[in-house]
């Protein structure tokens, strides 16, 4: 072959490596078309499963205990028996104290006939009526004892703790069981930040995510007015009723997502399509023209950034843009700046 064919044959090769080489190129590109919507701020933080609020069921009668029908753990039904005392003593003494009512009553019965027979005296009537009132008072704290001998269940629920056994003393106003409600009861508790604490409103619906119950929407229940001692803001989130299932443990660990609107637009684009940040603090994309294809770097002012994403301001009307998502490090393109710059 002479030199030429020589020379031909390297040109060629030449020129079908290079176009090679940008196919390659342009295989590595993901373009991604991107439409101006309102911003949203979102953030995801984990919680435990618990209960708003839990009562504690106590004797208001003094005495030892004979029955008791629940343990930890254990659930119950509305006007079930929780556990009792022994009432002999009580009845004792509420069948003393009506007696002592009776004999009260003969008593104000008679003074009353001689007051009428005009035998009697106003004095000895007056007593008369003091101590019917006062037995009265005294049969109704006996009747009031032997009725309260006994812990009824309020609500459906459960025992969450146990502090008393069998044959114990019950003194009253003393917690023998630790109990919750089922009914609008369970939430999930979520530490935030001062900084999250001030993008969530009181009633917003956030999405929770459940082992074993799947993802579903919850209404933030209870914002507090002042930080704890880690400097955290503990917000409860209401687990709707319909949610609620029998496999659900206080103590489990939830996820819950919070997203609120905002009122500005922007681009929301994956944080693997910035290229850098400028002098400016403005993000450096890679945008393709729609006619030509051409590309080029453009700047834009960034709105904010969470960790997936990054969000560029834009106006509601501004049209879609072509980004470079991925392979943009294979490219050596000319910046230009971009008119959405400030």
């Amino acid at each position: 072959m002479d030199r030429l064919g020589l020379l031909f044959l390297a040109i060629l090769s030449t020129v079908l490596l290079s176009t090679a080489s940008m196919q390659a190129t342009a295989q590595q590109l993901i373009v991604e078309q991107f439409s101006v919507a309102p911003v949203t701020n979102s953030f995801s933080r984990t919680g435990k499963l618990t209960f708003k609020r839990t009562v504690n069921l106590a004797f208001k009668s003094s005495g030892y205990l004979n029955r008791i029908s629940v343990d930890e753990g254990d659930r119950f039904k509305e006007g079930d028996v929780l556990a009792s005392i022994v009432t002999e003593e009580l009845k004792a003494d509420k069948n003393a104290k009506y007696a002592q009512l009776l004999q009260a009553k003969n008593n104000l019965t008679r003074e009353q006939r001689l007051i009428d027979q005009g035998l009697g005296s106003e004095q000895a009537f007056d007593l008369a009526t003091t101590n019917v009132e006062t037995a009265r008072s005294a049969y109704q704290v006996a009747y009031y004892n032997l009725e309260k001998a006994q812990i009824i269940a309020p609500f459906d629920g459960i025992v969450l703790a146990r502090h008393t056994d069998l044959e114990q003393y019950q003194a009253p106003g003393t917690s023998a069981l630790e109990v919750a409600a089922f009914k609008d009861n369970w939430v999930v508790k979520v530490a935030l930040t001062g900084m999250e604490i001030a993008s969530v409103q009181l009633g917003q619906i956030v999405t929770v995510v459940l082992p074993g119950t799947g993802e579903f929407n919850a209404k933030v229940n209870r914002i507090p007015a002042i930080a704890g001692d880690s400097n955290l803001f503990v917000i409860d989130v209401l687990i709707p009723q319909s949610i609620v299932q029998r496999g659900m443990l206080a103590g489990q660990i939830a996820q819950v997502n919070i997203s609120q609107s905002q009122q500005q637009f922007g681009y929301k684009i994956p944080l693997d399509a910035l290229i850098k940040m400028d002098e400016q603090d403005r993000a450096i994309v890679l945008v393709q023209n729609k006619l030509t294809k051409e590309l080029s770097h453009q700047a834009f002012p960034i709105s904010h950034i969470d960790s997936q994403h990054i969000y560029l301001e834009a106006d509601a009307m501004d049209l879609t843009l072509d980004i470079v998502v991925r392979g943009w490090q294979h490219l050596a393109v000319e910046t230009q700046s971009s008119n959405k710059g400030h």
